[in-house]
Protein backbone atom coordinates (compact mmCIF):
# COMPACT_ATOMS: atom_id res chain seq x y z
CA UNK A 1 0.00 0.00 0.00
CA UNK A 2 0.79 3.37 -0.28
CA UNK A 3 -0.32 7.12 -0.94
CA UNK A 4 -0.75 8.88 -3.82
CA UNK A 5 -1.20 12.32 -4.45
CA UNK A 6 -2.50 14.33 -7.50
CA UNK A 7 -3.30 18.22 -8.21
CA UNK A 8 -4.98 19.83 -10.82
CA UNK A 9 -5.37 23.34 -11.45
CA UNK A 10 -8.79 24.90 -11.31
CA UNK A 11 -9.33 28.84 -11.75
CA UNK A 12 -6.13 29.75 -10.69
CA UNK A 13 -6.51 27.16 -7.46
CA UNK A 14 -4.56 23.79 -6.75
CA UNK A 15 -6.57 21.14 -5.65
CA UNK A 16 -4.52 17.90 -3.88
CA UNK A 17 -6.07 14.62 -3.30
CA UNK A 18 -4.53 12.12 -1.59
CA UNK A 19 -6.00 8.53 -1.88
CA UNK A 20 -4.74 5.39 0.18
CA UNK A 21 -4.13 2.60 -2.51
CA UNK A 22 -3.16 -0.78 -2.66
CA UNK A 23 -1.08 -1.98 -6.03
CA UNK A 24 -1.78 -5.57 -7.38
CA UNK A 25 -0.80 -7.34 -10.47
CA UNK A 26 -3.18 -9.10 -13.01
CA UNK A 27 -0.71 -11.24 -14.99
CA UNK A 28 1.78 -8.84 -16.54
CA UNK A 29 -0.35 -5.42 -15.97
CA UNK A 30 0.12 -3.87 -12.41
CA UNK A 31 -3.17 -2.62 -11.32
CA UNK A 32 -4.09 0.35 -8.42
CA UNK A 33 -6.81 -0.37 -6.17
CA UNK A 34 -8.06 2.51 -4.19
CA UNK A 35 -9.02 1.76 -0.63
CA UNK A 36 -9.64 5.30 1.02
CA UNK A 37 -9.58 8.71 0.47
CA UNK A 38 -7.37 10.90 2.98
CA UNK A 39 -7.37 14.22 1.96
CA UNK A 40 -10.04 14.91 3.96
CA UNK A 41 -7.02 14.72 7.54
CA UNK A 42 -4.65 16.89 8.16
CA UNK A 43 -1.34 16.94 6.68
CA UNK A 44 0.25 16.09 9.55
CA UNK A 45 -1.39 12.54 9.53
CA UNK A 46 -1.11 12.32 5.77
CA UNK A 47 2.70 12.01 6.54
CA UNK A 48 2.35 9.67 9.04
CA UNK A 49 0.33 7.25 7.12
CA UNK A 50 3.10 7.59 4.75
CA UNK A 51 5.76 6.90 7.13
CA UNK A 52 3.93 4.32 8.46
CA UNK A 53 3.79 2.47 5.03
CA UNK A 54 7.42 3.11 4.56
CA UNK A 55 7.94 0.67 7.72
CA UNK A 56 9.29 3.59 9.68
CA UNK A 57 8.38 3.10 13.43
CA UNK A 58 5.96 5.79 14.76
CA UNK A 59 6.07 6.87 18.67
CA UNK A 60 4.29 9.13 20.69
CA UNK A 61 6.16 12.66 21.03
CA UNK A 62 6.79 12.64 24.77
CA UNK A 63 7.94 8.60 24.63
CA UNK A 64 10.30 9.02 21.32
CA UNK A 65 13.59 10.10 23.74
CA UNK A 66 14.74 11.11 27.37
CA UNK A 67 16.71 14.28 28.10
CA UNK A 68 18.75 12.50 30.67
CA UNK A 69 21.22 15.88 31.89
CA UNK A 70 20.95 19.51 30.61
CA UNK A 71 24.24 21.16 31.37
CA UNK A 72 25.04 25.25 30.94
CA UNK A 73 27.56 25.43 28.07
CA UNK A 74 27.48 28.89 26.23
CA UNK A 75 29.21 30.93 28.71
CA UNK A 76 31.86 28.55 29.88
CA UNK A 77 32.37 27.74 25.71
CA UNK A 78 32.60 31.69 25.15
CA UNK A 79 35.22 32.05 27.67
CA UNK A 80 37.22 29.07 26.36
CA UNK A 81 37.13 29.92 23.42
CA UNK A 82 39.01 33.34 24.10
CA UNK A 83 40.77 31.31 26.70
CA UNK A 84 42.17 29.26 23.27
CA UNK A 85 42.52 32.54 21.23
CA UNK A 86 45.17 34.22 23.33
CA UNK A 87 46.71 30.86 24.22
CA UNK A 88 46.07 30.90 27.85
CA UNK A 89 47.12 27.33 28.48
CA UNK A 90 50.72 27.80 26.87
CA UNK A 91 50.94 30.80 28.88
CA UNK A 92 50.32 28.31 32.19
CA UNK A 93 52.35 25.72 31.46
CA UNK A 94 52.77 22.43 30.35
CA UNK A 95 49.81 19.98 29.54
CA UNK A 96 49.21 18.38 33.04
CA UNK A 97 45.97 17.37 35.50
CA UNK A 98 47.12 21.02 37.77
CA UNK A 99 46.86 23.07 34.46
CA UNK A 100 43.67 21.45 33.68
CA UNK A 101 42.58 22.80 37.02
CA UNK A 102 43.73 25.92 36.75
CA UNK A 103 42.39 26.54 33.72
CA UNK A 104 39.11 25.95 34.90
CA UNK A 105 39.65 28.18 37.98
CA UNK A 106 40.30 31.22 35.60
CA UNK A 107 37.75 30.20 33.60
CA UNK A 108 35.16 29.51 36.10
CA UNK A 109 36.68 33.26 37.41
CA UNK A 110 34.99 34.76 34.41
CA UNK A 111 31.52 32.75 34.02
CA UNK A 112 30.65 32.63 38.11
CA UNK A 113 33.58 34.12 40.06
CA UNK A 114 32.78 31.92 43.92
CA UNK A 115 34.99 30.23 46.81
CA UNK A 116 36.99 27.74 45.80
CA UNK A 117 34.85 25.03 47.30
CA UNK A 118 31.73 26.49 45.54
CA UNK A 119 33.36 26.78 42.29
CA UNK A 120 34.97 22.90 42.97
CA UNK A 121 30.51 21.69 43.47
CA UNK A 122 29.63 23.96 40.24
CA UNK A 123 31.41 22.48 38.28
CA UNK A 124 29.84 19.04 37.95
CA UNK A 125 27.11 21.04 36.90
CA UNK A 126 28.13 22.48 33.68
CA UNK A 127 29.95 21.20 30.69
CA UNK A 128 33.55 22.51 31.67
CA UNK A 129 33.64 19.77 34.69
CA UNK A 130 32.47 17.48 32.40
CA UNK A 131 34.77 17.89 28.95
CA UNK A 132 38.03 18.54 31.22
CA UNK A 133 36.65 15.43 33.45
CA UNK A 134 37.08 17.45 37.15
CA UNK A 135 33.66 17.31 38.31
CA UNK A 136 35.06 15.04 40.80
CA UNK A 137 38.21 16.95 41.83
CA UNK A 138 38.73 16.73 45.71
CA UNK A 139 39.31 20.07 47.31
CA UNK A 140 43.69 18.76 48.02
CA UNK A 141 43.62 18.57 44.19
CA UNK A 142 42.34 21.79 44.16
CA UNK A 143 44.15 23.62 46.53
CA UNK A 144 47.28 21.43 45.47
CA UNK A 145 47.00 23.44 41.47
CA UNK A 146 46.77 26.83 43.23
CA UNK A 147 50.10 25.84 44.50
CA UNK A 148 51.34 24.93 41.10
CA UNK A 149 49.75 27.84 39.54
CA UNK A 150 51.80 30.11 41.84
CA UNK A 151 55.01 28.85 41.40
CA UNK A 152 54.72 29.03 37.88
CA UNK A 153 54.04 32.87 38.10
CA UNK A 154 57.28 34.12 37.39
CA UNK A 155 57.50 32.36 34.38
CA UNK A 156 53.41 33.10 33.22
CA UNK A 157 54.42 37.11 33.65
CA UNK A 158 57.79 37.24 31.78
CA UNK A 159 56.00 35.56 28.58
CA UNK A 160 53.31 38.41 29.62
CA UNK A 161 55.51 40.79 29.22
CA UNK A 162 57.21 39.57 26.59
CA UNK A 163 54.12 39.34 24.42
CA UNK A 164 52.89 43.07 25.43
CA UNK A 165 55.99 45.32 26.78
CA UNK A 166 58.51 44.55 24.09
CA UNK A 167 59.51 47.06 21.38
CA UNK A 168 57.81 46.30 18.79
CA UNK A 169 54.38 46.06 20.61
CA UNK A 170 54.94 48.64 23.16
CA UNK A 171 57.37 51.17 20.61
CA UNK A 172 56.89 54.01 23.34
CA UNK A 173 58.23 51.70 26.18
CA UNK A 174 55.19 52.47 28.29
CA UNK A 175 53.89 50.59 31.45
CA UNK A 176 51.51 51.37 33.91
CA UNK A 177 51.39 50.78 37.41
CA UNK A 178 49.56 51.31 40.53
CA UNK A 179 48.83 49.68 43.86
CA UNK A 180 45.38 48.37 45.75
CA UNK A 181 43.52 47.03 48.28
CA UNK A 182 40.84 44.09 49.59
CA UNK A 183 40.27 43.15 53.23
CA UNK A 184 40.55 39.55 54.45
CA UNK A 185 38.67 37.48 56.42
CA UNK A 186 40.42 36.40 59.30
CA UNK A 187 43.47 37.15 60.33
CA UNK A 188 45.61 34.02 60.34
CA UNK A 189 47.57 34.90 56.54
CA UNK A 190 50.94 36.87 57.52
CA UNK A 191 50.40 39.36 55.02
CA UNK A 192 47.16 40.46 56.94
CA UNK A 193 47.68 43.65 58.44
CA UNK A 194 45.79 47.11 58.86
CA UNK A 195 46.57 49.80 56.56
CA UNK A 196 44.72 52.24 54.25
CA UNK A 197 41.77 50.57 52.81
CA UNK A 198 40.63 51.55 49.53
CA UNK A 199 37.79 49.45 49.57
CA UNK A 200 36.67 51.74 52.99
CA UNK A 201 36.90 48.52 55.13
CA UNK A 202 39.00 50.07 58.12
CA UNK A 203 37.89 47.92 60.52
CA UNK A 204 39.45 44.76 58.56
CA UNK A 205 42.47 43.22 58.18
CA UNK A 206 43.74 43.54 54.17
CA UNK A 207 45.97 42.81 51.53
CA UNK A 208 47.53 45.16 48.95
CA UNK A 209 48.30 44.48 45.44
CA UNK A 210 50.29 45.93 42.67
CA UNK A 211 49.10 45.76 39.40
CA UNK A 212 51.21 46.47 36.05
CA UNK A 213 49.84 46.91 32.69
CA UNK A 214 50.87 47.71 29.00
CA UNK A 215 49.58 51.06 28.08
CA UNK A 216 46.39 49.98 27.05
CA UNK A 217 45.13 48.37 30.32
CA UNK A 218 45.61 44.78 29.73
CA UNK A 219 47.30 42.98 32.76
CA UNK A 220 50.81 42.28 32.86
CA UNK A 221 51.88 41.24 36.25
CA UNK A 222 50.74 41.29 39.86
CA UNK A 223 52.44 41.30 43.27
CA UNK A 224 50.87 40.86 46.90
CA UNK A 225 51.92 42.89 49.35
CA UNK A 226 51.13 42.98 53.61
CA UNK A 227 48.00 45.06 53.96
CA UNK A 228 50.38 47.85 55.52
CA UNK A 229 52.47 48.79 52.86
CA UNK A 230 53.10 52.32 51.51
CA UNK A 231 52.64 52.83 47.56
CA UNK A 232 56.05 53.91 47.38
CA UNK A 233 57.65 50.67 48.54
CA UNK A 234 55.41 48.56 46.19
CA UNK A 235 56.53 50.97 43.53
CA UNK A 236 60.68 50.05 43.77
CA UNK A 237 59.21 46.27 43.99
CA UNK A 238 57.84 46.65 40.80
CA UNK A 239 61.01 48.27 39.24
CA UNK A 240 63.03 45.38 40.32
CA UNK A 241 60.80 43.15 38.61
CA UNK A 242 60.90 44.44 35.36
CA UNK A 243 64.46 44.60 35.36
CA UNK A 244 65.55 41.74 36.98
CA UNK A 245 62.39 39.72 36.04
CA UNK A 246 61.71 40.51 33.07
CA UNK A 247 65.07 42.16 31.91
CA UNK A 248 63.75 45.35 30.55
CA UNK A 249 65.94 47.59 30.55
CA UNK A 250 63.97 50.74 29.18
CA UNK A 251 60.79 51.51 30.38
CA UNK A 252 58.96 54.44 31.42
CA UNK A 253 56.37 53.79 33.83
CA UNK A 254 53.61 55.85 34.77
CA UNK A 255 52.33 56.43 37.92
CA UNK A 256 50.13 58.32 40.16
CA UNK A 257 51.12 61.11 42.18
CA UNK A 258 50.71 58.50 46.03
CA UNK A 259 53.64 55.86 43.78
CA UNK A 260 56.10 57.64 42.10
CA UNK A 261 57.20 60.34 44.92
CA UNK A 262 60.34 62.05 45.08
CA UNK A 263 62.37 60.20 47.05
CA UNK A 264 61.16 57.42 44.84
CA UNK A 265 62.84 59.25 41.84
CA UNK A 266 65.77 59.76 44.04
CA UNK A 267 65.98 56.31 44.77
CA UNK A 268 66.13 55.58 40.86
CA UNK A 269 68.64 58.16 40.42
CA UNK A 270 71.11 56.69 42.95
CA UNK A 271 70.22 53.23 41.42
CA UNK A 272 70.97 54.70 37.84
CA UNK A 273 68.03 52.87 36.79
CA UNK A 274 67.93 53.15 33.65
CA UNK A 275 63.79 53.79 33.65
CA UNK A 276 62.09 57.01 32.83
CA UNK A 277 58.55 57.90 34.56
CA UNK A 278 55.56 60.12 34.50
CA UNK A 279 53.56 61.02 37.51
CA UNK A 280 51.99 64.37 39.33
CA UNK A 281 52.76 66.37 41.84
CA UNK A 282 51.24 67.27 45.10
CA UNK A 283 49.16 70.18 46.20
CA UNK A 284 51.14 71.41 48.19
CA UNK A 285 54.11 71.34 45.66
CA UNK A 286 51.80 73.16 42.76
CA UNK A 287 51.32 75.87 45.74
CA UNK A 288 54.81 76.72 45.98
CA UNK A 289 55.48 76.23 41.89
CA UNK A 290 52.28 78.69 42.57
CA UNK A 291 53.68 81.33 44.92
CA UNK A 292 54.18 85.13 43.93
CA UNK A 293 57.34 85.05 41.52
CA UNK A 294 57.04 80.94 40.69
CA UNK A 295 56.32 79.95 37.20
CA UNK A 296 52.84 78.37 38.00
CA UNK A 297 51.00 81.65 37.41
CA UNK A 298 47.24 82.02 36.04
CA UNK A 299 48.92 84.22 32.80
CA UNK A 300 50.18 80.57 31.69
CA UNK A 301 46.53 79.79 30.71
CA UNK A 302 45.44 82.85 29.03
CA UNK A 303 45.40 81.43 25.59
CA UNK A 304 45.86 77.82 26.39
CA UNK A 305 44.60 75.33 28.94
CA UNK A 306 48.80 73.40 28.70
CA UNK A 307 51.95 74.61 29.61
CA UNK A 308 55.91 73.39 30.01
CA UNK A 309 58.20 74.71 32.16
CA UNK A 310 61.37 73.26 34.03
CA UNK A 311 62.03 74.68 37.39
CA UNK A 312 65.41 73.96 39.66
CA UNK A 313 63.64 71.89 42.03
CA UNK A 314 62.85 69.42 39.53
CA UNK A 315 66.59 68.83 37.84
CA UNK A 316 66.31 66.98 34.50
CA UNK A 317 62.52 66.68 34.44
CA UNK A 318 59.52 68.52 32.76
CA UNK A 319 56.51 69.64 34.46
CA UNK A 320 53.58 70.05 32.25
CA UNK A 321 50.83 72.48 34.13
CA UNK A 322 46.90 71.24 32.79
CA UNK A 323 43.76 73.58 33.78
CA UNK A 324 40.65 71.67 33.07
CA UNK A 325 37.84 74.36 33.45
CA UNK A 326 35.14 71.64 34.22
CA UNK A 327 37.19 70.26 36.86
CA UNK A 328 38.13 73.15 38.21
CA UNK A 329 34.02 73.95 38.86
CA UNK A 330 33.23 70.91 40.21
CA UNK A 331 36.27 71.33 42.45
CA UNK A 332 34.83 74.34 43.71
CA UNK A 333 31.34 73.50 43.83
CA UNK A 334 32.21 70.46 46.23
CA UNK A 335 34.42 72.82 48.52
CA UNK A 336 31.00 74.77 48.96
CA UNK A 337 29.17 71.90 49.64
CA UNK A 338 31.66 70.61 52.12
CA UNK A 339 31.78 74.07 53.96
CA UNK A 340 28.43 74.35 54.22
CA UNK A 341 28.02 70.67 55.53
CA UNK A 342 30.63 71.47 58.53
CA UNK A 343 29.02 74.56 59.45
CA UNK A 344 25.63 73.08 59.91
CA UNK A 345 27.47 70.61 62.24
CA UNK A 346 29.29 73.56 64.11
CA UNK A 347 25.73 75.73 64.17
CA UNK A 348 24.53 73.82 66.76
CA UNK A 349 27.19 73.71 69.23
CA UNK A 350 27.19 77.67 68.69
CA UNK A 351 23.56 77.93 70.01
CA UNK A 352 24.19 75.44 72.85
CA UNK A 353 26.52 78.10 73.99
CA UNK A 354 24.68 80.59 72.94
CA UNK A 355 21.99 79.15 75.43
CA UNK A 356 24.47 78.50 78.27
CA UNK A 357 23.62 74.96 78.08
CA UNK A 358 27.06 74.11 76.98
CA UNK A 359 29.96 75.95 79.06
CA UNK A 360 33.43 75.27 79.65
CA UNK A 361 36.14 75.71 76.85
CA UNK A 362 37.51 72.08 77.72
CA UNK A 363 33.75 70.79 77.01
CA UNK A 364 32.88 72.97 73.88
CA UNK A 365 36.42 72.24 72.08
CA UNK A 366 35.53 68.42 72.90
CA UNK A 367 32.31 69.32 70.85
CA UNK A 368 33.78 71.01 68.50
CA UNK A 369 36.49 68.68 67.61
CA UNK A 370 34.32 65.97 67.19
CA UNK A 371 32.98 67.47 64.11
CA UNK A 372 35.12 69.97 62.83
CA UNK A 373 37.17 68.09 60.50
CA UNK A 374 34.82 65.17 59.68
CA UNK A 375 34.45 66.74 56.10
CA UNK A 376 38.24 67.70 55.76
CA UNK A 377 37.34 71.51 55.87
CA UNK A 378 39.25 72.78 59.37
CA UNK A 379 41.59 74.29 57.29
CA UNK A 380 39.15 76.69 56.14
CA UNK A 381 37.14 77.41 59.05
CA UNK A 382 38.75 79.50 61.50
CA UNK A 383 37.54 78.47 65.44
CA UNK A 384 37.95 80.68 68.59
CA UNK A 385 36.60 79.41 71.73
CA UNK A 386 36.11 80.69 75.05
CA UNK A 387 35.05 79.33 78.86
CA UNK A 388 31.47 80.56 77.54
CA UNK A 389 32.06 81.42 73.64
CA UNK A 390 32.53 79.87 70.43
CA UNK A 391 32.68 81.58 67.06
CA UNK A 392 33.70 80.08 63.68
CA UNK A 393 34.21 81.94 60.35
CA UNK A 394 35.88 81.08 57.12
CA UNK A 395 39.23 81.61 56.68
CA UNK A 396 38.19 83.80 53.05
CA UNK A 397 41.90 84.56 51.87
CA UNK A 398 42.89 80.74 52.29
CA UNK A 399 39.72 79.85 50.84
CA UNK A 400 40.19 82.30 47.35
CA UNK A 401 44.04 81.11 47.34
CA UNK A 402 42.86 77.15 47.05
CA UNK A 403 40.01 78.55 44.51
CA UNK A 404 42.98 79.77 42.42
CA UNK A 405 44.37 76.30 41.76
CA UNK A 406 41.08 74.49 41.14
CA UNK A 407 41.40 72.43 37.89
CA UNK A 408 45.09 73.18 37.62
CA UNK A 409 47.56 69.62 37.55
CA UNK A 410 51.01 69.36 37.27
CA UNK A 411 52.51 66.07 35.09
CA UNK A 412 56.30 65.37 36.14
CA UNK A 413 58.24 62.97 33.38
CA UNK A 414 61.64 62.04 32.91
CA UNK A 415 61.24 61.46 29.66
CA UNK A 416 62.77 64.21 26.90
CA UNK A 417 60.40 66.29 24.21
CA UNK A 418 61.50 63.74 21.39
CA UNK A 419 60.09 60.55 23.42
CA UNK A 420 57.15 62.51 24.53
CA UNK A 421 55.51 65.64 23.57
CA UNK A 422 53.85 67.78 26.19
CA UNK A 423 50.08 66.81 25.26
CA UNK A 424 51.54 63.01 24.77
CA UNK A 425 52.98 63.53 28.84
CA UNK A 426 49.54 64.12 29.46
CA UNK A 427 47.32 61.58 27.90
CA UNK A 428 49.76 58.65 28.97
CA UNK A 429 49.44 59.98 33.02
CA UNK A 430 46.05 59.76 32.31
CA UNK A 431 45.68 56.22 30.80
CA UNK A 432 46.25 55.10 34.65
CA UNK A 433 42.71 55.12 34.01
CA UNK A 434 43.05 51.32 32.38
CA UNK A 435 44.46 50.73 35.53
CA UNK A 436 41.67 51.75 37.64
CA UNK A 437 39.28 50.05 35.17
CA UNK A 438 41.12 46.94 35.91
CA UNK A 439 40.54 47.04 39.23
CA UNK A 440 37.22 47.70 39.27
CA UNK A 441 36.96 44.67 37.32
CA UNK A 442 38.90 42.41 39.61
CA UNK A 443 37.56 43.71 42.83
CA UNK A 444 33.30 44.34 41.99
CA UNK A 445 32.20 44.79 38.35
CA UNK A 446 33.18 41.14 36.47
CA UNK A 447 35.75 38.83 39.04
CA UNK A 448 34.62 39.60 42.36
CA UNK A 449 38.23 39.50 43.95
CA UNK A 450 37.29 39.75 47.67
CA UNK A 451 36.45 39.12 50.28
CA UNK A 452 40.24 37.09 50.59
CA UNK A 453 39.07 34.07 52.61
CA UNK A 454 42.61 32.03 51.99
CA UNK A 455 45.17 32.05 55.48
CA UNK A 456 48.38 30.43 53.44
CA UNK A 457 50.35 33.16 51.78
CA UNK A 458 50.78 31.25 48.67
CA UNK A 459 46.83 30.46 48.31
CA UNK A 460 46.48 34.35 48.63
CA UNK A 461 48.94 35.15 45.97
CA UNK A 462 47.30 32.28 43.42
CA UNK A 463 43.87 33.80 44.59
CA UNK A 464 44.91 37.02 43.63
CA UNK A 465 46.81 35.73 40.63
CA UNK A 466 43.85 33.68 38.63
CA UNK A 467 41.79 37.26 39.23
CA UNK A 468 44.32 38.98 37.11
CA UNK A 469 44.16 36.39 34.54
CA UNK A 470 40.95 36.09 34.49
CA UNK A 471 40.76 39.52 33.44
CA UNK A 472 43.07 38.72 31.09
CA UNK A 473 40.36 37.33 29.27
CA UNK A 474 37.99 39.67 30.15
CA UNK A 475 39.87 42.28 28.54
CA UNK A 476 39.65 40.49 25.22
CA UNK A 477 36.25 39.53 25.45
CA UNK A 478 34.82 43.07 26.34
CA UNK A 479 36.59 44.26 22.86
CA UNK A 480 35.36 41.14 20.99
CA UNK A 481 31.98 41.73 22.82
CA UNK A 482 32.48 45.89 21.90
CA UNK A 483 29.07 45.10 19.49
CA UNK A 484 26.73 43.49 21.60
CA UNK A 485 27.38 45.55 24.78
CA UNK A 486 27.38 48.82 26.35
CA UNK A 487 31.36 49.76 25.37
CA UNK A 488 31.93 52.24 23.39
CA UNK A 489 33.87 50.84 19.74
CA UNK A 490 34.40 54.00 18.26
CA UNK A 491 36.11 56.19 21.58
CA UNK A 492 37.32 59.86 19.55
CA UNK A 493 40.27 60.91 19.55
CA UNK A 494 40.25 64.01 22.34
CA UNK A 495 41.97 67.21 20.40
CA UNK A 496 42.31 68.28 23.31
CA UNK A 497 43.98 65.79 25.83
CA UNK A 498 42.78 68.46 29.15
CA UNK A 499 39.85 67.89 28.62
CA UNK A 500 37.81 64.92 30.04
CA UNK A 501 37.24 61.91 27.95
CA UNK A 502 34.08 62.01 25.97
CA UNK A 503 32.23 59.22 24.58
CA UNK A 504 31.18 58.68 20.40
CA UNK A 505 27.61 59.90 18.97
CA UNK A 506 27.07 55.86 18.29
CA UNK A 507 27.82 55.01 22.19
CA UNK A 508 25.60 57.51 23.21
CA UNK A 509 22.88 56.33 20.94
CA UNK A 510 23.31 52.84 21.16
CA UNK A 511 23.07 53.46 25.52
CA UNK A 512 19.56 55.31 24.94
CA UNK A 513 18.67 53.13 22.00
CA UNK A 514 19.26 50.15 24.15
CA UNK A 515 20.41 48.44 20.27
CA UNK A 516 23.58 48.91 18.05
CA UNK A 517 23.29 50.15 14.81
CA UNK A 518 22.06 47.14 13.25
CA UNK A 519 19.19 46.74 15.66
CA UNK A 520 20.90 44.25 17.70
CA UNK A 521 20.12 44.35 21.49
CA UNK A 522 22.50 45.29 23.50
CA UNK A 523 23.44 44.72 27.38
CA UNK A 524 26.15 44.56 29.61
CA UNK A 525 29.03 42.42 29.45
CA UNK A 526 27.45 40.32 32.74
CA UNK A 527 24.11 40.52 31.14
CA UNK A 528 25.75 39.08 28.13
CA UNK A 529 27.85 36.07 29.82
CA UNK A 530 24.53 35.21 31.85
CA UNK A 531 22.36 34.54 28.43
CA UNK A 532 25.06 32.60 26.87
CA UNK A 533 24.63 30.44 29.83
CA UNK A 534 21.28 29.55 28.72
CA UNK A 535 22.72 27.35 25.41
CA UNK A 536 22.53 24.09 27.10
CA UNK A 537 23.87 20.87 26.11
CA UNK A 538 21.27 18.18 26.53
CA UNK A 539 22.33 14.84 26.43
CA UNK A 540 19.15 13.02 24.80
CA UNK A 541 18.62 9.12 24.73
CA UNK A 542 16.28 8.09 21.93
CA UNK A 543 13.85 5.08 22.16
CA UNK A 544 15.62 1.79 21.04
CA UNK A 545 18.82 3.44 21.08
CA UNK A 546 21.30 2.71 23.97
CA UNK A 547 23.26 5.49 23.47
CA UNK A 548 24.17 8.54 24.64
CA UNK A 549 23.43 11.74 21.82
CA UNK A 550 24.52 15.06 23.04
CA UNK A 551 22.46 18.54 21.14
CA UNK A 552 22.55 21.68 21.69
CA UNK A 553 19.66 23.93 22.42
CA UNK A 554 19.43 26.14 18.61
CA UNK A 555 21.11 29.24 20.02
CA UNK A 556 19.26 32.89 19.81
CA UNK A 557 20.32 35.53 17.39
CA UNK A 558 22.82 37.33 20.11
CA UNK A 559 23.99 33.61 21.45
CA UNK A 560 25.58 33.24 17.67
CA UNK A 561 26.35 36.35 16.95
CA UNK A 562 28.69 35.83 20.47
CA UNK A 563 30.36 33.21 18.78
CA UNK A 564 30.86 34.89 15.39
CA UNK A 565 32.66 37.86 17.03
CA UNK A 566 34.98 35.37 18.55
CA UNK A 567 35.89 34.05 15.18
CA UNK A 568 34.26 30.19 16.37
CA UNK A 569 31.09 27.91 15.47
CA UNK A 570 29.09 27.00 18.80
CA UNK A 571 31.35 23.89 19.70
CA UNK A 572 29.76 20.76 20.80
CA UNK A 573 32.79 20.18 23.30
CA UNK A 574 35.19 22.29 24.87
CA UNK A 575 38.29 19.75 23.97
Amino acid sequence: MHVATTSRHYKDKVYETHLLRRSYREGAKVKNETLANLSHLPAEAIDAVRSVLRGERMVRADEGFDIVRSLPHGDVAAVWAMARQVDLAKLLGPPCAQRDLAMALVVSRVVRPASKLSTKRWWSDTTLGVDLSIGDASTDEVYAAMDWLVDRQDAIETALARRHLSIKDNPRRLALYDLSSSWMEGSCCPLSARGYSRDHKGGKAQIEYGLLCDPVGRPISVKVFPGNTGDPSAFIDVVKTVRSSFGLEHLVMVGDRGMITSARIAALKEAKANLGWVTSLRAPAIAKLAQEGGPLQPSLFDETNLATFTHPDYPDERLVACRNPLLAAERTRKREELLVATEELLAPIAAAVSAKTLRGADAIGLKVGKVINRRKMAKHIEISIGEDTFTYVRKSGQIEAEAALDGIYVVRTSTEANELEPSDVVTVYKSLAGVERAFRSMKADDLDLRPIRHHLEDRVRSHVLIAMLAYYLVWHLRRAWAELTFTDEERPTPTDPVAPARRSAAATKKAARKENADEVPVTSFGDLLEHLGTLVRNDVVFTGAGAVVPMLTAPTPTQRRAFELLGVAVPLTLT
